[in-house]
Parts: structure tokens; C-alpha cells; sequence
């Protein structure tokens, strides 16, 4: 039925499709490598130990009947595999229920693993990628046309990650509104990338023109994501604009990704390539559609409150499926930049004159002398753990303290997560940490001493530590 689905975003759809079969599979892998010292049996927040405490109403997963490190390392290479599939046109090489049952089976799998991953899956792009993926679900393959309907419940995912952050930013850190914020951020943001020392030492001038941009991408162009053809597609192409800068700039995961991915969804592909000729919806297929988009529409009306709300939340779940998310970032923006470095030392007594070696983690910055590395979309969540820990300790309540005893023991899981363990053979003695201001070296810096960054200004974190 006309009405009901348009031949118009078939190549929309088939990017969309493959592209987040892309994010998916990034997220699968990330979490195979990942899991054991972060949620595994002997991990810092072992899952065996969640599923006692929480049931399973509360966080729905697979994990729930029975754990195993070995079924969780199932599932996950399992979903990568399916996601590689996928990505590789597997669904629409089957028929309809089966590309369906394919993408059901894809946020079904990442959905178990979320709902047990604790702290360490408590960022905002795991929900978008959840409501994202369920939506997907229903989004057909090659048997039939795309569903506008699908098309237009995409546009309002997207929406409300672009006007959510922008309202955030607005009703938060005063340098948004004096447009300063960019003075600051391309340094303290989490996880810096390569090129983020060089965005920093941009003249502020045009920093104020990147907020004043962003405020514009942010707050005004999502309405248009709602305007006939060919405006929507000109409101998508510049949210992808906007994303592709901030993938440059910084390291956010697949945030950025799957924000691309979204806005792709509103690109009329008609404008670029002829309309193939594809069959009509079945009648069982329409109703499940429209029953979805009934539910979706139900469950929007607490987000939807939320974005108007004076105590606007970000990167909020309203149910334990995550099927509708409030979202957001970066509504207060740090001005300095402090760093946990952590160290140990194989001497079995404590001195002024202990030699202390630092480990070294592959995004957090550490030897001042390292350019920082590109690593998004794959998410170093230890890493960006370790950034929360050093604005509040309270962020590392939960799991720091297991961290440090397993670098006592040498655990090889935990050890895998570094980019450099100094003590490779016997574990250390002790291990201490401490507190450090980072801030980026200026051009004559950088010139004279080879440094990307300057610290200063140490001050004890944890006390030298041992298993005694």
C-alpha cells in the first residue's frame, strides 16, 4: 500500500541496514575482548553475583538462566558473527521473517548483555543502540518496500538525540551560552583522538563558531527532520556533517556512528538512484508494524515530557527493554583536565627512593610524549571508566578497588585491557595511585620537548597498596 511503505528509501534503507550491522558488530567484538576482567566469574562486577540481586523483570538477559564465561563468549562471538553476516547481505538474502527474526536475534543478544554489564554498560550510546536496533527489526529486507511509518519512528530517535543534547547544553554549563565551551573541551573531553591537540589550539573565534554551529545543528535543523523531501534529507546530511567533525575531534565510541547511521535513515535515495520496483507489505507484516509503532508512540510520551522538563535527564532508560531513551551529553563541560596514573614497584619496602613504574592504558592519556590514538567506534570502557574516577572517586566505588588487587596478582584478563604492564614476570609489591593536571603543550612545547601534553601537580589518589 502506498500509504504504507515507498520504494523511495530503498537505498536509505539498505545503507541504514548494513551500517548498523557495522556498529553491532564492533559492540559484539568489543564486548568479546572485553568481558572477563570487566563482568566475567572473576571479574571486578561478576555477573553471577548481579543476577543474584536484581531478577530478572528488572533486567531481562539471557544470563539470567545460567552464566558461564564460556556462554558469554558464545553469545558474543556469536552476535559479531551474525552481525558480519548481516552486514555482508545476509537478510536480504532470506526470506522476510527470517531477515526479521536475523535483526530480532541481533538486539536480543546485545540486550542480555547490557542488562547485566552494570557500570561498565552505563553509557548512553548502548540504550541508542538497543532502540535503534529494535526498530530495525521491523524495518523489512529486499521482499518488500520500507515501511514509512518505520522511516518516520527512526527521524524521532534522532531527534531526540540531536535536540536533547542541545537542550542539555542550554539548561547546563554556562559556556554554552557564552559559546566559550569549546575553549576547554577538545582537552578534557574523555578520550581525546589524534587530532585533538590540534582542534584545541584552533583561534577561539572559531571555536565560538563551532558551539554556535552545533547550537544550530542541535536545536534547529532536527525540526526539519519532519519537513517534506528534499529539506529532510538537507537536515540529515547536516547532522552527518556535524558527526563526521565531531568523530574527527574526539574518541565517543559508536556514538557518533550511529547518530550517522540514524540520519541516514532520513535521506530520500531517490535523489541519487532510480526507485526499484518492490513488492507490497503482507497483510501480518503491516500489523506488526503498526502495532510496534502503537507501542513506540505510547512509551515516547516520558521522554517527550522529559525534553521540556526543567530537570532534563540525560541518558535515561524508562524500561528494561530500552526501547525508548532519553539522551544527551556534555551538559557541563570540565575546565582542567585531571588524570589517575597509576603505578608499582617490586621493592618490598617503601622509601623516598622507590623506583615506581606506570602502567599504561591505550586511550587515557599517560606518557606525556604519546600522541593520543583513534579508537572509536570500538569502546574502551575501562579507559573511559578511569576518566569518570579522576572528576569523582564515587564513579569507582564499585569495581577500582578489584581493579588495583588484580594488578597485585598480574591477572592476565585485566592486564589484557593495558597497552603496557611494567611488570610483565612477577606482579608488583605495591601499587599507588595518583592524581595528575594534564593539560595540552602549546606549539613552542611541543617543538621543543616532543611532549603532546604537560603534567603537573601530583597528589595522592590511593596509597601505595598491597595484598597484605
Amino acid at each position: 500500500m502506498e500509504w504504507f511503505s515507498s520504494s523511495a528509501y530503498w537505498l536509505s534503507r539498505l545503507v541504514f541496514q548494513r551500517s548498523l550491522a557495522a556498529v553491532y558488530l564492533v559492540a559484539f567484538v568489543a564486548a568479546a575482548l572485553q568481558f572477563r576482567a570487566l563482568i566475567g566469574e572473576r571479574g571486578m562486577l561478576p555477573v553471577p553475583a548481579f543476577v543474584q540481586r536484581v531478577p530478572f523483570r528488572s533486567a531481562p538477559s539471557v544470563f539470567h538462566l545460567r552464566y558461564s564465561d564460556r556462554l558469554f563468549a558464545a553469545c558474543a562471538w556469536s552476535g559479531a558473527l551474525l552481525s558480519a553476516a548481516v552486514l555482508a547481505g545476509a537478510a536480504d538474502a532470506v526470506p522476510l521473517w527470517a531477515a526479521m527474526l536475523f535483526w530480532l536475534l541481533l538486539w536480543a543478544l546485545y540486550l542480555s548483555i547490557v542488562n547485566v554489564g552494570q557500570t561498565w554498560y552505563g553509557f548512553g550510546w548502548e540504550s541508542l543502540l538497543l532502540e535503534t536496533g529494535f526498530l530495525a527489526v521491523f524495518l523489512g529486507n529486499d521482499e518488500v518496500a520500507p515501511p514509512v511509518v518505520l522511516l518516520w519512528l527512526l527521524r524521532w530517535v534522532l531527534f531526540r538525540v540531536e535536540f536533547g543534547a542541545g537542550l542539555i547544553k542550554l539548561r547546563g554549563d554556562p559556556c554554552w551560552r557564552d559559546l566559550t565551551c569549546l575553549y576547554y573541551h577538545h582537552e578534557t573531553q574523555p578520550m581525546p583522538g589524534p587530532l585533538s591537540w590540534f582542534f584545541h589550539h584552533l583561534p577561539k573565534p572559531l571555536h565560538r563558531v563551532e558551539v554556535a554551529a552545533n547550537h544550530f545543528v542541535q536545536l534547529v535543523v532536527p525540526v526539519a527532520l519532519f519537513t517534506p523531501q528534499p529539506v529532510a534529507s538537507v537536515a540529515g546530511a547536516l547532522v552527518i556533517c556535524t558527526q563526521l567533525w565531531l568523530v574527527l575531534s574526539g574518541n565517543f565510541a559508536w556514538l557518533n556512528w550511529l547518530t550517522i547511521v540514524l540520519a541516514v535513515s532520513s535521506l530520500d535515495g531517490s535523489l541519487v538512484a532510480a526507485e526499484p520496483s518492490l513488492p507490497g507489505p503482507p497483510l501480518w507484516y503491516e500489523t506488526l508494524v503498526i502495532a510496534v509503532t502503537v507501542v513506540v508512540l505510547v512509551l515516547s510520551v516520558r521522554p517527550a515530557r522529559n525534553l521540556f522538563s526543567h530537570q532534563q535527564r540525560m541518558n535515561t532508560t524508562y524500561e528494561p527493554l530500552h526501547l525508548v531513551n532519553s539522551y544527551g551529553a556534555f551538559g557541563s563541560i570540565t575546565r582542567v583536565r585531571r588524570e589517575v596514573v597509576i603505578e608499582g614497584t617490586a621493592e618490598k619496602e617503601i622509601t623516598p627512593e622507590t623506583v615506581w613504574l606506570a602502567y599504561e592504558f591505550h586511550g587515557k592519556p599517560g606518557d606525556v610524549r604519546r600522541l593520543p590514538r583513534q579508537f572509536a567506534p570500538y569502546h574502551l570502557r575501562l579507559d573511559w571508566l578511569l576518566w569518570f574516577v579522576a572528576l569523582s572517586p564515587s564513579y569507582g566505588y564499585s569495581w577500582f578497588s578489584g581493579f588495583i588487587e588484580r594488578l597485585l596478582v598480574n591477572d592476565r584478563d585485566t592486564v589484557r585491557l593495558l597497552r603496557h604492564n611494567p611488570f610483565p614476570g612477577d606482579p608488583p609489591a605495591f601499587v599507588r595511585a595518583s592524581l595528575w593536571r594534564y593539560r595540552f603543550t602549546t606549539w613552542q612545547e611541543l617543538r621543543a620537548t616532543g611532549a603532546w601534553w604537560h603534567r603537573e601537580a601530583p597528589r595522592e589518589f590511593l596509597p601505595p597498596t598491597t595484598l597484605r
